[in-house]
Parts: structure tokens; C-alpha cells; sequence
């Protein structure tokens, strides 16, 4: 969420931020604005009124203490007029702020300076590329034929089980899925972050925290029953953790990962690109979390980067890495780098992280504060990434090593898997 004071002083700031993330309603901005000097405005009616009302309490005070009892009474008749007053702004208060917020709650994160113009994923910003691209036989398999001729994963039994979107995976599938988990988990405790387990489930604050709520609620799974949401990924209940919280600057950086199930009704993909793993609404993923010094935070959004491209690099993947532009970002983002890996048997590039760094936008909603080295309240910055993913992962993992003799496992998974060869 944007700060109101912001908005006020920076109106054509924002609104030109705005209009690089494509975002359709700038009026918006003057409402806020608008609405922000009509709360300013009611707000110091009411504290003139209560000052005059506190006045006139002390004077029935004296005038008691005086023996003028009827004066008193008088005076208490005319204080009586000031409660009805502060009563009525104190409700006009209430509602304009409550319009505000609605209002406020409606405006996506202001993109960095960085971030460049464009309305589709063409128009993302290839940053750089890593590792050759590997050169398969005519006829190599898709992933999906794969897991279907080694028995790794069963599409279908998760169609009658659920639906589609929900895989069953079965023998060194299973494995491999485990070995990734663990691997991911243990190159990021050794990058500094500490395990925790969290919920699958979040309530409507916590996805209000994070920016999932009210932007994204037609993509997430609703228990109606108990009012609760089941997690499009672990970054709301990580960063959850810290809700209302006021940190020591010493806190500072927290260094957060954890691996969860991930839930997403992806609404509207249909289509060949979706096929097999490409798109699932349950996938397990290892995701990492940083609450930093706003000083830090795109030196600490570089090494997040770097991180997830060690993974990539270790496991043998070609791939690349994007700048999104402004009209292919998320609600909440400031500046969002997309990891991407070659799928040499689909012959396209297959999105396996997003890290992001959202400045103050979640900790604005969250009530997430430092004090600083003057001792004062500070918003820190939230930024997340997935380190990894895992169904693209595979599927890349799967194309690009298939040989005559099976699918090679690449060599730092092998001490996870117990095994080399899918065959």
C-alpha cells in the first residue's frame, strides 16, 4: 500500500510511475488526494472542537469549585453541544477514512526508476543469458511422454482424484521432487537463511498484508466455511510472521526460506502451453524471504538474484534472466526479475522463479517497522523470490537430459536422489 503523504507530495510522480505499470485508473489519485484534505480538514475541526470542549470542562471545574452552581449548569448545557459536534466528526472522520482506505488499497506498487515501459511479456528486458543451449535428437521427447514412459508422473490419476492441474508423482518422480526440496533448502540455509515451517493456510489479513488481497482473490483456493485462503505460495505466511511488528535495527537483515505446497486456481489458462507441468494448481516450491534496511534492498534484490542463478547454474539449466516491464509486473512489485529456463523439447523459455523487491508496499499494509538510529519508527523493505519452483524445473531437467540410455541426474542432485539414471 502507498503512503497517503506520498501520493499528496508526489502526485505527478506517481501518476508517471503509474502509467509505466499500465495501470488504468489515474483519477484514482486525485480522489485519494481529495479524500486525504477532506480527512485533514474534519480531523482538525474535531481537535478545535475538543480543545474548546476541554476549555469548557475546566471552567465547570472552576465554577464549581466556586460555589456558582448555576452558572456551572449553564456551562455544562453549552459542553453538552460540543460532545454532539464531536460525535458527528468523529463519524464523518470515521467514514472518509474508511473511503480512503478502500480507495488506497486499489493502487498497485510504483514501479522503480529502472523498470521499463511495455504492456506484454514481449516487452520484457532480457538482462542476460547462461550456459549453452543443448542440442536434442529429432526425436526427443516433451516432458510429459517422459514421465509417462519412465512411470514418474501420473496426470491422469490426478484428474480422478481432483482435477486437472494436481499430478500424482510416482517412484523416481516422487524422489527426484524430495531431492529437488532438499537441495533448494540446503543451498539456501547455506546462503544464510533460516528454515520455517509454516500454515498452507492464511486469513484475510495476512493476504492483505502481502498484496494478495483484494487483488488476487479470484486466483486463490477460499475455504468459505472457516474464512481462510490456501497459500498461492509461502511468501504471505513468511512475511506474515512479522506482521505489526517494530524490529531493532540490529534485527536487520531477517533471512527467512521455507518450502510449501503452492495453490493456485490459475483462472483462464487454457491452451497448448499449459500442458503437463507447465501449469499446475498445486506445485511445491522453495521460496526465500528478506525483511532489509531500505538502504539495502536492491543491493540485497542483486543477491537475491544471484542466488536462484547459482541453483540454476549448479543443476546444468541454460537460462536467462528478465527485467519485467511495467504492464507485466505483479500488484505489489517495485522491480521483479524473472528466471527462465530452455526446454529443448518444447523449443521455448519456461519461467521457473520471479524475485521481487516491493520497497515499503507490504510493510506499509503490514504495520512492519525498524526503528532507526535516531530511535524513530521506520518501514522496512520485503522482498521474496522462488528458489525454486519446482515443475518447470523438472520439466526443463527431464527435456535437456534425455538420452538413449534414460534421463542423466545432474550430479549435485544424485547425493538426494540416491540414484543417476532415470531409466
Amino acid at each position: 500500500m502507498l503512503q497517503v503523504s506520498y501520493i499528496r507530495d508526489n502526485r505527478e510522480q506517481v501518476l508517471e510511475r503509474l502509467a509505466v505499470k499500465n495501470f488504468k485508473q489515474p483519477a484514482l489519485v486525485d480522489e485519494i488526494i481529495q479524500l486525504d484534505e477532506r480527512r485533514r480538514l474534519t480531523q482538525n475541526k474535531m481537535d478545535g472542537v475538543s480543545a474548546q470542549a476541554n476549555a469548557a470542562a475546566k471552567q465547570i471545574g472552576e465554577l464549581m469549585r466556586a460555589g456558582k452552581k448555576e452558572e456551572a449548569e449553564l456551562a455544562k448545557t453549552e459542553s453538552g453541544v460540543f460532545k454532539g459536534e464531536i460525535q458527528t466528526l468523529g463519524e464523518e472522520l470515521a467514514s472518509i477514512e474508511e473511503t480512503l482506505q478502500q480507495k488506497i488499497v486499489l493502487l498497485p506498487n510504483l514501479p522503480h526508476s529502472s523498470v521499463p515501459k511495455g504492456l506484454t511479456p514481449e516487452e520484457n528486458e532480457v538482462v542476460l543469458e547462461n550456459g549453452a543451449v543443448p542440442q536434442l535428437p529429432a526425436n526427443a521427447l516433451p516432458h510429459w511422454e517422459l514421465a509417462a514412459k519412465y512411470k514418474l508422473i501420473d496426470f491422469e490419476l490426478g484428474v480422478k482424484i481432483t482435477g486437472a492441474g494436481f499430478p500424482v508423482y510416482t517412484g523416481k518422480g516422487a524422489k527426484l521432487q524430495r531431492a529437488l526440496i532438499n537441495f533448494f533448502i540446503d543451498e539456501a540455509e547455506k546462503a544464510g537463511y533460516s528454515e520455517v515451517s509454516v500454515p498452507l493456510m492464511v486469513n484475510e489479513a495476512s493476504g492483505f498484508g502481502t498484496g494478495q488481497l483484494p487483488d488476487k482473490e479470484g486466483q486463490m483456493y477460499f475455504v468459505g466455511v472457516d474464512n481462510l485462503y490456501l497459500i498461492p505460495t509461502a511468501e504471505v505466511p513468511i512475511t506474515n510472521l512479522y506482521r505489526d511488528m517494530i524490529l531493532k535495527a540490529d534485527d536487520l537483515p531477517i533471512k527467512n526460506c521455507g518450502h510449501t505446497p503452492c495453490f493456485r486456481r490459475e483462472a483462464g489458462s487454457y491452451g497448448a502451453h499449459v500442458r503437463g507441468l507447465n501449469r499446475l494448481h498445486q506445485f511445491d516450491k522453495v521460496e526465500i524471504v528478506q525483511v532489509v534496511h531500505p538502504d539495502n534492498s536492491y543491493e540485497v534484490l542483486e543477491q537475491m538474484s544471484a542466488h536462484v542463478q547459482s541453483l540454476l547454474q549448479k543443476l546444468g539449466l541454460p537460462y536467462r534472466v528478465l527485467r519485467l516491464c511495467g504492464g507485466d509486473m505483479g500488484f505489489a512489485s517495485a522491480l521483479t526479475y524473472d528466471m527462465e529456463t530452455w526446454s529443448a523439447a518444447q523449443q521455448r523459455w519456461l519461467e521457473v522463479s520471479s524475485v521481487s523487491n516491493f520497497e515499503t508496499f507490504q510493510t506499509n499494509r503490514l504495520k512492519l517497522r525498524f526503528r532507526n538510529a535516531e530511535g524513530k519508527t521506520q518501514l522496512a523493505h520485503t522482498l521474496n523470490g522462488s528458489a525454486l519452483a519446482l515443475p518447470r524445473i523438472v520439466a526443463t531437467l527431464l527435456e535437456n537430459n534425455q538420452t538413449e540410455k534414460g534421463i542423466k541426474i545432474p550430479e549435485v542432485l544424485v547425493p538426494y536422489t540416491k540414484f543417476e539414471w532415470i531409466d
